[in-house]
C-alpha cells in the first residue's frame, strides 16, 4: 500500500519475477507480538532468497518508494529501511 500522494514505482509486474514470488510471508515478515513459533525470527533466509532475485532492486526501489518499514524488501532489514527512510528528512534539517 502506498501513501497518500507517493508515485508509485514501475506498474508491479516485477513481483511476478521475483525470487520470494509462492515463499510463505512468515519468510519475510516477522510474527506480531505474541504470534508465531517461540523460536526468533531471522531475517537471513529472507536475504538468502532476496540475493539470487533478479528483481532487487525494483523490490528495493518500491519498498523505499512506498516507505515500507516491516519485512525484509530488496534484500534490506527493516532497519536498513527505516534508515533509508529516515535519512532524506535528517539531511533536510
Amino acid at each position: 500500500m502506498s501513501r497518500p500522494g507517493a508515485t508509485p514505482v514501475g506498474d508491479g509486474s516485477w513481483r511476478r519475477r521475483a525470487a520470494c514470488h509462492g515463499f510463505p510471508p512468515e519468510v519475510f515478515f516477522p510474527p506480531e507480538e505474541g504470534e508465531g513459533p517461540s523460536t526468533p525470527w531471522s531475517p537471513e533466509p529472507a536475504q538468502a532468497v532476496c540475493a539470487a532475485c533478479p528483481v532487487r532492486p525494483e523490490c528495493r526501489a518500491w519498498a523505499l518508494a512506498t516507505r515500507q518499514k516491516h519485512g525484509v524488501w530488496g534484500g534490506m532489514t527493516e532497519q536498513q529501511l527505516r534508515r533509508r527512510i529516515a535519512a532524506p528528512r535528517r539531511r533536510a534539517s
